[in-house]
C-alpha cells in the first residue's frame, strides 16, 4: 500500500509539472498570436484587391500582350508545390492536415505527373520538410527556414524564384498548399493558385469589363505584377504564421483541461488508498491490542 501511494503521488506531481509547461506555452502562443493576427488582418484586404486588380488586368488581356506570360496556360507536365507548415510540434493536427492536403492534392490532380517523378515541393517549415523528405518526395529545402527570419525579403526571395522557373518553362503549374486563418480555433486549409495566374471567368452573356490604362497595359502589368505576387505568397505565410499560433494555443489549452480532469482522478484515488491504508493500520493495531488483553 505505502508503494501504491507514493507511485500515485509521483504521478500527480508529473501530471503538475506537464501542466505547468502547457499553461506557458498557451500564454507564449497566445502573446504571439496577437501579433501574427494583426499582421494578418492588416495584410489580406490589401493583398486581396491586388490579386483582383491582377486578375482583371490579366483577363482583360489579349493573348501576348506585355505580362500576360504568366497568365499562359499549358499543358501541366512539371508541377510545383510550395508547402507550408510549422517548424515546431505541440500544435494538434495542424501540420498532418497540410501534409494529407497537399497528397490529396497530389493523388486527384497531378498522380501521372508524380508517377514521371515531376511533381516537386518547395516546403516553407521545417515539418513539412522532414515529412517529405522521410517518404521520399522530391522536396527542396531552400526556403524551409523561412520562419527562423519571417521578414517579407525571404518571402520575396522565394516567389522572385518561383516566378523565374515558370517563365523558364520548368515549372507549367505552381500551387501554394496553407491554412488560411479564421480564428484561434478555425483554420481553413486550401490549396492556391500562383502560376499561371487564374483569369476571371466571364458569365455567359455578361459583359466584358474595359479599362483604359495609364500608363500603358504592359507598363503597368510590368510594374505591378511581381509586386502582387510576391505579396500573394506573404499573405500565405502569414495566414499560416497566424494558424500555426491559434492552433498551438487551442492544443494547449486542451492539454491543460485534460491534465485537470486526470489530476482530479488521480487525487480521488490517492484518498482512497491513504484512506484504505489508514484503516488497515487501524484494524492492525486494534487487532494487535485486542490479542494482547487475551
Amino acid at each position: 500500500m505505502p508503494g501504491q501511494l507514493k507511485e500515485i503521488r509521483n504521478r500527480i506531481k508529473a501530471f503538475q509539472n506537464s501542466q505547468q509547461i502547457t499553461k506557458a506555452m498557451k500564454m507564449v502562443s497566445a502573446a504571439k498570436l496577437r501579433r501574427a493576427q494583426d499582421a494578418i488582418l492588416q495584410m489580406r484586404p490589401y493583398a486581396k484587391k491586388l490579386q483582383e486588380v491582377l486578375s482583371n488586368i490579366v483577363s482583360n488581356a489579349e493573348s501576348g500582350s506585355g505580362g500576360s506570360n504568366l497568365a499562359v496556360e499549358r499543358a501541366a507536365e512539371k508541377i510545383l508545390l510550395i508547402v507550408i507548415t510549422s517548424d515546431r510540434t505541440l500544435c494538434g493536427a495542424y501540420n498532418s492536415n497540410i501534409v494529407k492536403l497537399a497528397k490529396q492534392t497530389i493523388r486527384e490532380k497531378y498522380q501521372a505527373q508524380f508517377a514521371k517523378g515531376n511533381v516537386e515541393i518547395w516546403s516553407i517549415g521545417k515539418k513539412g520538410y522532414e515529412h517529405f523528405l522521410k517518404n521520399n518526395f522530391k522536396v527542396s529545402d531552400a526556403f524551409v527556414t523561412i520562419f527562423t527570419h519571417l521578414t517579407f525579403e525571404n518571402v520575396q526571395a522565394c516567389a522572385q524564384d518561383a516566378v523565374k522557373k515558370f517563365e523558364n518553362k520548368e515549372f507549367d503549374v505552381v500551387e501554394i498548399v496553407y491554412s488560411e486563418f479564421k480564428n484561434a480555433a478555425t483554420q481553413i486549409f486550401k490549396v492556391e493558385r500562383f502560376l499561371p495566374i487564374p483569369k476571371i471567368p466571364v458569365k455567359t452573356g455578361a459583359r466584358k469589363s474595359d479599362f483604359i490604362f495609364e500608363p500603358s497595359r504592359e507598363e503597368l502589368v510590368a510594374e505591378l505584377m511581381p509586386k502582387i505576387l510576391n505579396t500573394q505568397l506573404y499573405k500565405a505565410v502569414l495566414d499560416a504564421n497566424a494558424s500555426e499560433h491559434g492552433a498551438r494555443m487551442t492544443a494547449m489549452d486542451k492539454a491543460t483541461d485534460n491534465a485537470s480532469e486526470l489530476l482530479r482522478s488521480l487525487r480521488i484515488s490517492y484518498n482512497r488508498a491513504r484512506q484504505a491504508a489508514i484503516t488497515t493500520e487501524l484494524t492492525e493495531i486494534v487487532s494487535g491490542a485486542a490479542a494482547l488483553q487475551g
